[in-house]
């Protein structure tokens, strides 16, 4: 199994100031592999005949690159599982005051929340964070999730992995879906995902 996963959002809590209210994370799972492959290629040729440079991201694409990028994708077979964190709604001084914690909770927690579906996966993170981060998340999944999910863990840089930027546009899609404003809009690429869906669980 090969599983990548992105994040919608940023950590903060000035919400007043710029942070924003939504914390999404999200995993794509591809239990075959040569549908994995099948996908990275389509996705490599979309950006191709789209001119996108240098990768797919939700936030910076047109919309009619993201119906054109969904459209690529939709034929192939992965499911899709998000946690999303409404701030306002978290309490605890751990996580507000620890934007690392904060991150590193919320990725455990979502891939702990998989009804079983997690099995020696091959997991990719869009990489971000120094070399000190990424070590001490690798050690903190390890330990919350016990063994037999996680075969092995790795920081992909988007740029050059289409099956991260496959991710950035999912939990991009399903974040939007809650912006304030043109629900019909907002909620135009979520609608575009709907049966590769398995689960979107709202934290309380």
């Amino acid at each position: 199994m090969l599983v990548l996963i992105d994040e919608s959002g940023d950590p903060g809590f000035k919400l007043a100031k710029g942070s924003t209210p939504y914390f999404v994370v999200a995993m794509v799972l591809f239990r075959d592999l040569d549908q994995a492959e099948r996908a990275s290629v389509a996705i490599g040729k979309a950006r191709e005949s789209l001119r996108v440079k240098p990768e797919f991201k939700f936030n910076k694409s047109s919309d009619a690159v993201r119906d054109a990028f969904f459209a690529a994708v939709r034929p192939f077979d992965f499911g899709v599982r998000a946690l999303v964190v409404d701030k306002s709604r978290i309490y605890s001084p751990n996580l507000r005051g620890n934007t690392e914690r904060f991150y590193n909770y919320f990725v455990q927690l979502l891939m702990h929340h998989d009804a079983e579906a997690l099995a020696n996966a091959h997991i990719k993170i869009d990489g971000s964070g120094n070399r000190p981060f990424q070590r001490e998340m690798k050690r903190y999944l390890r330990q919350q999730l016990g063994p037999g999910k996680i075969a092995s863990l790795k920081f992909a840089d988007s740029r050059r992995d289409d099956l991260v930027q496959l991710a950035d546009m999912v939990v991009g899609a399903i974040a939007r879906s809650y912006r304030i404003g043109d629900r019909v809009r907002h909620n135009r690429w979520r609608q575009a995902l709907q049966s590769k869906i398995e689960d979107v669980w709202d934290f309380r």
